[in-house]
């Protein structure tokens, strides 16, 4: 896939990753309704499957597209948002609890945080957007952080996320017999949809609005 150089690429890469999503959902959503009673059950553990899948990949890809759209720009640290900065160092820091650095070395660090408003941020670290393969509220919430985002808008899909769709999945995927309703079908496939689709129309509106950039 080619970068998100401009505003339009970055809008169409994560809008295109979306609808293969979508359709995917949509498609196994139809074939549960076409199927019998033996064969919607084994769909409908399937689906909460799926959207899970689709929930965090969508998440870890429209994330990453995110950074870098912004990253081949290469603006200096000092003219975007300070969570850039601190992103910069994030993985260094969490690295210090498995490591022994000298004073000396803590006290150059320090010094790289204090005089990194010059450098550019042209490099997107893919260890950031770690979903932990556990995608709950609080490992999204963190990753709205990275990205700048408020997670109020996505409180209210709290419960959803984990205990609809991860709780579920992982008893599903642990071989666990877990019922789940066709009365639940709608709910299951349209909250899904509906919390990546406001998921991409929040980060697509600070690539536009540009407030990703420092105030």
């Amino acid at each position: 896939m080619s970068k998100p150089y401009t505003e339009d690429e970055f809008s169409a890469q994560i809008t295109a990753d979306r609808n293969w999503r979508v359709k995917e959902i949509s498609d196994l959503k139809s074939a549960i309704k076409r199927g019998d009673d033996g064969m919607r059950k084994v769909l409908l553990r399937a689906l909460v499957a799926i959207c899970y899948a689709h929930w965090e990949g969508y998440v870890k890809f429209a994330a990453r597209k995110y950074f870098e759209h912004i990253a081949l720009r290469k603006f200096p640290y000092k003219v975007l948002d300070r969570q850039f900065v601190r992103n910069y160092f994030l993985p260094r820091l969490a690295a210090l609890s498995i490591s022994k650095l000298s004073v000396a070395e803590r006290c150059i660090m320090i010094d790289e945080i204090l005089e990194c408003s010059d450098r550019r941020f042209t490099h997107v670290n893919d260890d950031l957007i770690n979903t932990k393969a556990n995608l709950n509220f609080d490992v999204f919430t963190d990753i709205c952080l990275l990205c700048g985002l408020s997670a109020v808008s996505f409180e209210k899909s709290a419960t959803f996320i984990d205990v609809i769709l991860l709780k579920r999945r992982n008893s599903i995927a642990h071989g666990e017999d877990t019922l789940i309703a066709f009365d639940e079908l709608d709910e299951i496939t349209e909250n899904t949809i509906g919390i990546m689709r406001l998921f991409g129309n929040e980060l697509e509106n600070r690539i536009v609005l540009q407030t990703y950039k420092a105030a």
